[in-house]
């Protein structure tokens, strides 16, 4: 699991991507950004976006209450 962590975080630096001290940082192009809830999806969860940006590359982000 720790070399999963490391190569993921690798990627994700390569993005501009920064996460210090709880804070978020992102250096790419940004096409549109939505504040949605996350809701139940059989066995697992889902966040619902238009159909129009399926394929699309996207970030998910789970923030603390």
């Amino acid at each position: 699991m720790e070399k999963y962590l490391s190569i993921s975080m690798d990627i994700l630096n390569m993005r501009g991507i920064e996460v210090k001290e709880g804070k978020f940082v992102l250096e790419d192009e940004v096409e549109v950004v939505f504040e949605k809830r996350v809701t139940p999806f059989g066995n697992s969860a889902k966040v619902s976006v238009p159909k129009k940006y399926i394929g699309k590359r996207a970030y998910v982000v789970i923030l603390k209450d």
